[in-house]
């Protein structure tokens, strides 16, 4: 009897370790010119989680700059040409050799502020809403009103094809954190922010061109893995 219990007490702890393991998200640390960022990644995304993973190992991310910031919206970066870049070159065209499924889960993952997202070609060129390999935004958003909410339902619903509705729940969300709604259902979102989101603010504050690049460069200067 003794025999059996123990038994069944290692199978339990067996399985609470996986229950761990598997809940267990991983997360990387940016380290930027205005300070350190750290994202976790979701489970629920694993294509996007597994190809973040491996362009960080590779170092992909070390030296890239945020080349496209818009305030009150987002900040974007993961342009590899971005690294070897001219002042006031225009950036986010570099060729990749693949993309990513979509991996779309709305309303779990939504654009709220500090979300990670990938950043994708226009549905014209790219219907199945495939994502870049390496480029990606983080959100910054703004606080929305009842009205501004409206607009944005408008918005899915014409992107979207009205299966995209915003919950009163989802609604109080952006009323309250803040981000991006217009977005949801069309963009992956495989992430977001633990720490640093003040830096996120400092970021999208930036005096940008005409084409949305910082006038002074904002690198990554590396990004790394702290929990796998």
């Amino acid at each position: 009897m003794k025999k059996t219990i123990t038994i069944l007490l290692f199978a339990v702890a067996a399985l609470t370790t996986h229950a761990q393991t598997a809940d267990k998200r991983p997360e990387i640390l940016l380290e930027t010119d205005s300070g350190n960022i750290r994202i976790q990644l979701y489970n629920e995304t694993p294509k996007h989680r597994d190809n973040f993973i491996k362009q960080v190992k590779a170092g992909a991310y070390d030296g890239v700059l945020f080349h496209r910031v818009i305030k009150d919206f987002m900040i974007q970066t993961g342009d590899l040409g971005s690294k070897t870049a001219k002042p006031g070159q225009m950036l986010g065209d570099t060729p990749e050799e693949y993309t990513i499924p979509a991996e779309i889960h709305y309303p779990q993952l939504l654009h709220k502020r500090g979300a990670v997202a990938a950043a994708r070609e226009s549905d014209e060129v790219n219907p199945q809403r495939a994502s870049s390999s390496t480029q990606f935004y983080i959100v910054w958003g703004i606080k929305f009103s009842d009205k501004q909410l409206d607009w944005a339902q408008s918005r899915l619903n014409h992107y979207t094809d009205s299966t995209v509705q915003m919950s009163p729940e989802t609604r109080e969300l952006y009323k309250t954190v803040g981000g991006t709604p217009h977005l949801d259902g069309t963009y992956t979102v495989f992430g977001e922010v633990v720490e640093g989101l003040e830096i996120v603010n400092r970021i999208e504050q930036a005096v940008v061109d005409d084409n949305d690049r910082p006038l002074a460069d904002i690198h990554i200067r590396k990004a790394s893995i702290v929990v796998e």
